[in-house]
């Protein structure tokens, strides 16, 4: 694990898994065989060492009987199993009246389908566990509680052309992907632009940026590179970001010509 919180989350909860197994007097090779584990699973959960899916916490709660205390650690797991760097974010973005974000290497991950993901997190070097995979696929979609937040959110991207053309996990998961974003155009609180690789003027050739307008009338920025990923709170720092998206917003193809581009890469597509 990568920081103090969720470990403690973990460590309790296993303390809590050992106490209910040993108050009924199993063996961690039996609570594994009865929960369709192994040993090592069970030790490691009890221990805090690795993250218990939702399916062996309720099957451990059947099993020894805890009348749904174990199961009802579920959230608390789910939220300690998402990378601290990705907690932060979204805290941060439930907090949004306005959020904005330019993608300039792939699609962004607000609008990416579970798949596109999954391929993307597969391409990384050094590579990832198939489990760590999966959590930060899950964290990935979690976030995506922000369009259906009421009050709404008012939510707009720019998408790098090229983002569009590359076949991340294969012209199939490209496809799906390309649909999916169709269908987020359709909301009334997401615009979707794209920005032509042809323009001459481009206000975003630093990088990827997103802009968050907080409730409390605060602006931040985030920004990721290689190895960092960084909220921008001062100020003047901020305010920059938020000129720059503001310019890369009017030199991009408008909302409408946008999804009229994304249906024609989706012909090419099908």
């Amino acid at each position: 694990m990568e920081d103090e919180e969720a470990e403690a989350v973990l460590r309790a909860v296993g303390r809590q898994i050992k106490a209910w197994r040993e108050a009924v007097g199993m063996t961690q090779v039996e609570l594994g065989s009865a929960i369709g584990y192994g040993e090592e699973m069970v030790s490691s959960v009890e221990r805090g060492r690795r993250v218990p899916k939702p399916d062996f916490l309720d099957r451990t709660d059947e099993v020894v009987g805890a009348g749904g205390k174990v199961s009802a650690m579920k959230a608390d797991v789910e939220r300690a199993r998402y990378p601290k760097k990705v907690r932060d974010l979204a805290n941060l973005e439930r907090d949004t009246t306005e959020l904005g974000a330019y993608a300039a290497l792939h699609v962004h991950g607000l609008l990416q389908t579970p798949e596109y993901a999954h391929a993307l997190y597969a391409m990384r070097r050094p590579s990832y566990t198939e489990e760590e995979i999966e959590r930060l696929v899950a964290a990935r979609m979690a976030r995506k509680s922000l369009f259906d937040r009421v009050p709404f959110t008012q939510i707009t991207f720019v998408q790098e052309e090229a983002t569009l053309l590359r076949p991340i996990g294969g012209k199939l998961v490209l496809r799906k992907q390309l649909e999916h974003l169709v269908e987020m155009s359709k909301l009334r609180h997401v615009e979707i632009q794209v920005m032509p690789t042809a323009s001459e003027e481009h206000a975003g050739m630093m990088g990827s940026i997103q802009v968050l307008k907080l409730r409390d009338g605060k602006t931040l920025a985030h920004t990721e590179g290689q190895l960092y990923s960084r909220v921008i709170s001062d100020p003047r720092e901020a305010q920059v970001m938020e000129m720059r998206y503001g310019m890369i917003r009017t030199q991009a193809l408008t909302p409408p010509a946008s999804l009229a581009f994304i249906k024609e890469v989706l012909k090419c597509e099908t």
